[in-house]
């Protein structure tokens, strides 16, 4: 855990070991998300088409579907 302190200007800044895990460059946009008392720091994805990619694989079991579209006919 790192730690970061808020400026007079309301700024912080992203430690060392954040900036790597996250492979944040200067320019690069982040999403800070507020979860009830917590913030949670982001990057923000190039294309939100690749990120949410292949998320709703493997929900079911094979063949649930095929079977279910055969019984609405």
């Amino acid at each position: 855990m790192a730690e970061a302190t808020l400026s007079a200007k309301n700024q912080i800044v992203i430690p060392r070991e954040a900036r790597a895990a996250l492979r944040l460059k200067p320019g690069d946009r982040i999403l800070v998300v507020l979860r009830g008392e917590r913030v949670l720091v982001l990057q923000k994805p190039k294309s939100h088409h690749a990120a949410i990619r292949g998320l709703a694989r493997g929900p079911y079991p094979g063949g649930h579907l095929q079977k279910e579209r055969q019984s609405w006919d």
